[in-house]
């Protein structure tokens, strides 16, 4: 199972003690290091658990960490520290842990970073092991009942280490974590990809749960599955070393053993919606993709060739969608399609979504062209709302938004008299704000009174005297912090660097819109002016507007000591400082405003989002069942793949251009304070009818809804969002009215297909008798409306 003696040995001197029905790791003889012994941390998360109880207040807080001894022969150490032991070692060691977790030096070279001997005795329940002395990881994920997942490390010589779980909702590493779409969810997942680099992982087809490390050959027979007759394990994508995989038996048998799997079930996703035979299924499959990929290779050779450029134009747009969609299909089919990342399954719901939008956007072309048709038309046609309608007797709202005619500079200046008072209601304002957005030019003016910085029914004067005071405000509590070195050293403050939210702040920004002109590396640009650690020369330059980002999430943390900076805000603050125009003060009181509406986004304990979750999940239950028993059976109920969605309001699922058009449209709060929700729904709703026929596990509608980022239209989807609160509005009135006129029951006509002997199927009417579903009291306060 790979490993030295010398490592063993270090091993064996492990062991456990048992008090009180509480494990604890000890070690019987301590070793001291030696004068050539280095210790180089390449990982670190903090708010990594031990649960010695059932009770929290017994939880002990801690990091989990990849260390690298270096010696003559390095080994890898995986170790877990108590804060504690770190708080007997000083800031300087606390300083290494989180720079390490933050990105700023992963690298375990001679430039690591090089820490003190780890702990030789276990003291509150510390270990250090050699990766070479692990045999396996149960990993449990998180679940929408279990919101923590966890970790349980088996070793060689068959003792178990303290189970480890993923406090994420505190881990300034996992809080923030989808900056891509391949980003890990959790905690344990990002731990197993660092530990990928450092040995090898094979996952347990016979325990789902289990993952081996540096598996020997039986334990890869005994724990891997030939899915198909003709997988090779020579080109798969197998975390197994070359020479450490199996032969190919089974082809060289004729496929003989093909039932050697004792009638189990397959744990292939294909098998969960394929019935035998499998591999005619599989072939056909996967000959469609090679056919797929091959035709449009062979149709852009052609039609890339300089005599073909006559005839492009008179081509049906079928065949010339394919020569013009370069972005998103030459990416995902190019970089793989079905091969080693993604499963048929997802292969083909990407390629059903795009071709849909291409025939979509064809037809909008064509409707354009034709007399006597408008766009009003292709708004009102949402698809899964007349089903809706026919279920409920009820009128399938049309929308009202009209983006194509936004607020601009003369009608702005035509609603306020000479004195700079509004002569338009403030819920007027919220409407048209709502229907038609604020063009470029406007939006600076529009946002304070939208976000409630300004009051509306102030005039000129009055919202001058009201930002002079909170200019004098906002620099008496950056003052707080920035450049008196009484507050700086007080012990508030030292707790606040001890924290490394300097440092935490000024990585995020140099992360944050980079490709926006203003936070774009120029020339001229030199380090942060905030003092942070010379080791963030590792990130991406700064410039004076991130430096500003930087300087404004500070004074927020000073601002909100009970919340504090988290990561996320830095994404939430760009566009309100590129709004404002890069005013400093502007940009502070904006952030302020809009994290009263989304603080409880950020809490420690994750209760805002997880009531929005669940308030999303109820909401999809009434809106479409369907589609709601669809998640269930796939285990996505818990929509953690709207997470990202909620956290951030949709910051990185839609262009930058679009996501200043979405805000203001939710700031309003017209129909409703969460019409966030709704949004989310709406995109779920515009990709149901490809996640219902293609998606089955919850892995796959994951990846599908992350890979949807800067694909979503945002003008149809807030029309969908708006015609979902309409129809839900109805649902509600509707059910209030009939349980009002009966009791909790009402008969309903529903049309069922009947057939008789030697004659066609012909649809008849039939009444039942069904219960009135109780509306939640958490759906109800989606339709309030904001004052």
């Amino acid at each position: 199972m790979g490993g030295g003696p010398s490592d063993q040995n270090n091993y064996d001197d492990i062991s456990t003690r048992s008090e009180d029905s509480m494990v604890e790791i000890v070690q019987s003889t301590p070793q001291q290091p030696t004068a050539n012994e280095r210790y180089v941390l390449v990982y670190s998360k903090s708010k990594v658990y031990v649960h010695p109880t059932a009770f929290s207040r017994d939880n002990i807080p801690g990091f989990v960490a990849i260390v690298k001894k270096d010696t003559f022969l390095p080994t890898y150490l995986l170790s877990w520290i108590p804060e504690s032991l770190l708080d007997q070692k000083g800031d300087q060691e606390w300083e290494k842990y989180y720079r390490v977790e933050a990105g700023a030096s992963t690298t375990d070279d001679e430039d690591g970073v090089l820490i003190d001997p780890l702990p030789q005795r276990g003291e509150s329940y510390a270990f250090s092991v050699p990766l070479t002395s692990i045999y396996s990881f149960m990993v449990t994920a998180p679940t929408f009942s279990s919101w923590y997942g966890s970790l349980t490390i088996n070793m060689t010589n068959g003792s178990t280490l303290t189970t480890l779980h993923f406090h994420d909702d505190e881990s300034p590493s996992m809080q923030f974590s989808r900056s891509s779409p391949n980003a890990p969810t959790w905690g344990g997942e990002a731990l197993l990809q660092q530990l990928r680099t450092y040995c090898n992982l094979l996952k347990s087809n016979l325990q789902p749960h289990l993952y081996l490390v540096d598996p020997s050959k039986a334990d890869i027979e005994a724990h891997t599955t030939i899915l198909y007759e003709d997988l090779d394990f020579e080109t798969s994508s197998s975390p197994v070393p070359v020479h450490l995989r199996p032969k190919s038996s089974r082809r060289a048998s004729g496929g003989s053993n093909g039932g050697s799997n004792g009638g189990s079930r397959p744990p292939s996703m294909l098998h969960d919606s394929l019935s035998s035979p499998t591999n005619a299924r599989m072939a056909i499959l996967s000959g469609f993709s090679q056919l797929t990929r091959a035709t449009r290779h062979a149709a852009q050779s052609v039609l890339s060739h300089p005599l073909a450029k006559p005839i492009i134009p008179h081509l049906p747009d079928p065949v010339r969608s394919l020569v013009n969609v370069q972005g998103e299909w030459t990416g995902w089919v190019e970089k793989g399609g079905v091969g080693e990342y993604e499963s048929a399954r997802v292969y083909l719901a990407k390629w059903a979504r795009i071709v849909a939008e291409e025939g979509e956007r064809a037809r909008q072309r064509e409707a354009h062209t034709v007399p006597g048709t408008t766009g009003d038309e292709e708004a009102s046609d949402l698809g899964v709302f007349e089903l809706l309608a026919e279920s409920s007797n009820l009128q399938t709202p049309k929308p009202t938004r009209d983006p194509r005619h936004p607020i601009d500079k003369a009608t702005w200046e035509s609603w306020f008299d000479p004195s700079g008072k509004p002569t338009i209601e403030w819920l007027d304002f919220k409407k048209e704000v709502f229907r038609r957005g604020v063009s470029i030019d406007v939006k600076r003016k529009a946002w304070p009174f939208l976000l409630g910085v300004v009051p509306w029914t102030s005039n000129t004067a009055e919202r001058d005297a009201i930002w002079e005071e909170k200019r004098k405000a906002y620099d008496a509590l950056k003052s707080q912090w920035k450049g008196v070195d009484e507050v700086f050293n007080s012990p508030e403050m030292i707790e606040v660097r001890r924290n490394l939210e300097r440092h935490r702040i000024d990585v995020d920004c140099r992360r944050t819109d980079r490709t926006h002109p203003l936070f774009a590396l120029d020339e001229t640009a030199s380090g942060s002016s905030i003092a942070v650690s010379e080791d963030v020369g590792a990130h991406t330059q700064a410039n004076k507007h991130v430096d500003t980002l930087s300087v404004i999430l500070l004074t927020y943390h000073v601002y909100e000591k009970e919340l504090g900076y988290v990561q996320g805000m830095s994404d939430l603050l760009s566009p309100l400082y590129v709004v404002c125009g890069g005013d400093e003060v502007e940009s502070f009181w904006c952030f302020v405003a809009f994290m009263q509406r989304t603080k409880s986004n950020f809490l420690r304990d994750q209760s805002g989002m997880r009531r929005q979750l669940s308030t999303l999940q109820n909401l999809l239950s009434v809106m479409d069942p369907e589609l709601y028993r669809h998640f269930e059976k796939a285990g996505a109920l818990n929509l953690f793949f709207c997470y990202r969605w909620i956290l951030i309001l949709f910051k990185r699922e839609f262009p930058f251009e679009n996501v200043i058009n979405l805000w203001e449209c939710i700031w309003t709060d017209y129909y409703s304070t969460q019409f966030h929700l709704f949004v989310a729904l709406a995109i779920l709703e515009s990709h149901r009818d490809v996640i219902l026929r293609y998606l089955v596990e919850f892995d796959e509608v994951l990846k599908y809804c992350n890979d949807l980022s800067m694909t979503i239209e945002l003008d149809s989807t807030l029309a969908q969002a708006e015609v979902l609160f309409l129809s839900f509005f109805q649902i509600v009135a509707d059910i209030d009215r009939r349980r009002a006129e009966t009791n909790d029951t009402v008969q309903l006509r529903r049309r069922k297909k009947t057939s008789g002997a030697g004659t066609s199927s012909s649809p008849t009417d039939e009444l039942q008798t069904v219960s009135l579903p109780i509306v939640e009291d958490n759906l109800r306060e989606l339709l309030v409306p904001g004052k």
